[in-house]
């Protein structure tokens, strides 16, 4: 399995903008979904975005479309979320995800590694 390790997180004024980075090792298949989850203090961990292993296909939830951009790198085993015009509900420890298989999907427990998490908190 993957280990995942995220980078990028911090403070940022609503309206600005972060990129997310994370990087994976260990795991030499690249044919891996990738994807981006957070969670707010007690509230479930949700989806975000996830592209698929050759980044040709990206989706992302509702509440972050056309505000938010994943990409990945396979070269650089690493996969990108830039986060544009935050908005203080956006603050929450994002994750990263990675899992085998031919799609994205949007439940946590289909994805089998996780990295620690990056706090993002966006001010009002």
């Amino acid at each position: 399995q993957a280990q995942l390790e995220e980078s990028g997180g911090g403070y940022v004024e609503a309206g600005g903008s972060l990129t997310l980075s994370c990087i994976a090792s260990g795991d030499k298949n690249s044919r891996i979904v990738m994807g981006w989850f957070r969670q707010a203090p007690g509230k479930e961990r949700e989806f975000v975005a996830g592209t698929s292993w050759t980044g040709g296909a990206t989706f992302y939830a509702d509440s972050v479309e056309g505000r938010f951009t994943i990409s990945r790198d396979n070269a650089k085993s690493s996969v990108y979320l830039q986060m544009g015009n935050l908005k203080p509900e956006d603050s929450a420890v994002y994750y990263c995800a990675a899992r085998r298989g031919t799609g994205v999907r949007t439940t946590p427990n289909e994805y089998h590694s996780w990295g620690q998490g990056t706090q993002v908190t966006v001010s009002s």
